[in-house]
């Protein structure tokens, strides 16, 4: 089975319901149906709470715990010691946000989708858009 970490435009694209590429759509619809798993970093869920706070954006951290209770193939990856030391080896990503949730992927094995293009081009891990 696929692993995949989304970052936090990924997640609230996906829970907007907003317009994204058909192949990432396509990984989320994959996970909804059990075809694969999707982690989302316990950074992005405070970033989403942030961006909820201030009007940004619509969805909230409701919105996203309600999707992992809902189906099991959803999962919050906590922000634990081995994440925030991986974070700190990369170089080539200056955001500390970016680099906790890229760093949730390395950890995890898994591809990250972000539209992010420091992220994409900083190769420290598989990204997809």
């Amino acid at each position: 089975m696929n692993s995949y970490v989304a970052d936090t435009m990924a997640i609230v694209l996906y829970l907007e319901n907003r317009k994204f590429p058909a192949n990432i759509k396509k990984i989320f619809t994959d996970t909804e149906q059990g075809k694969s798993t999707m982690y989302f970093s316990a950074v992005s869920l405070m970033e989403i709470g942030y961006l909820s706070e201030k009007s940004r954006i619509d969805t909230s951290i409701s919105s996203v715990i309600a999707l992992t209770k809902e189906n099991k193939n959803f999962i919050v990856h906590s922000l634990d010691p081995e994440t925030v030391f991986e974070a700190f080896k990369i170089k080539n990503i200056p955001e500390l946000h970016d680099r906790l949730i890229t760093a949730t992927a390395a950890i995890l094995k898994a591809a990250l989708i972000t539209n992010d293009p420091i992220i994409r081009q900083s190769q420290y891990v598989e990204t997809i858009w």
